[in-house]
């Protein structure tokens, strides 16, 4: 009945994550070169090589870098919609066709005993998509790169046991510092990043009895900080009665495999 994970790197600069059950081990996205994700993986002391598969959310290269290395590396399947598939076709070299496979958006697939739920997210990539991951009545949710939080995400994601949840930048910072406007109005628009506000809000909607702890995941090198991330987010949920455990992630360093019970 083990569920567990590790957010092996989590920021601008390069995105993995890592689950796993008793049967099945998955990564999602890698962001990362194919020597940071072998090293990350050696951290956690996870082989590669017992990879079930790779999932992608979308081509961006923070989230893609290191696919199509490990792929080939320890022939691992890799699953992506049809637009992400022709979108990052050009940044991932060669891939063998019996190592692609399709995973539509809003769909279910069953991995051994882990069912895998995709669901939309509003971000400037061709189809951009997240994942919840369900086992044994254990939900774990992967909410990062959208510019806002919708309703059905919301409804998707509710009550999950672990939250890794995108808190990239604090507004002022981002509005006061060196980025050109047009950068920063990508971000701050419907279809780039939710901030620390906006991460802590959304919370206060979808935690529920079933919540132990939340990742502040994918937070901007130049326009955050994790305490700022921390003591914002927690800010939000206090004034709402919550007072949850909120935690770090790095942007090269894995979070130690923790083990939903």
């Amino acid at each position: 009945m083990t569920l567990r994970f590790s957010v092996l790197a989590s920021g601008s600069t390069g995105n993995a994550f890592f689950i796993e059950t008793e049967k099945e081990k998955l990564l999602v996205d890698a962001g990362l070169s194919g020597k940071q994700m072998d090293r990350l993986f050696q951290e956690i002391n996870i082989d590669p090589a017992e990879l079930s598969a790779i999932l992608v959310t979308h081509e961006h290269s923070d989230h893609i870098k290191g696919l199509g290395i490990i792929a080939r590396k320890y022939n691992l399947p890799i699953y992506a919609n049809q637009n992400t598939w022709k979108a990052m076709e050009g940044s991932i070299g060669k891939i063998a066709t019996e190592q692609k496979f399709l995973f539509g958006m809003e769909e279910v697939k069953t991995f051994g005993d882990l069912d895998v739920e995709s669901f939309g997210v509003s971000h400037d990539a061709a189809e951009p998509m997240f994942y919840t991951f369900h086992h044994h009545g254990k939900k774990v949710a992967l909410v990062t790169d959208l510019g806002y939080v919708s309703e059905r995400i919301k409804k998707t994601v509710e009550n999950a046991d672990a939250y890794i949840f995108e808190a990239n930048h604090d507004v002022g910072m981002l509005r006061m510092g060196r980025y050109p406007w047009n950068v920063k109005r990508r971000i701050l628009g419907d279809s780039g990043h939710i901030s620390n506000e906006d991460c802590g809000l959304a919370l206060a909607d979808i935690i529920g009895n079933n919540t132990q702890r939340i990742y502040l995941a994918h937070l901007s090198l130049d326009n955050n900080m994790r305490e700022l991330a921390r003591m914002s987010v927690d800010s939000v949920l206090r004034e709402r009665g919550i007072s949850l455990n909120l935690l770090d992630t790095d942007h090269k360093s894995p979070t130690p495999l923790y083990e939903v019970v």
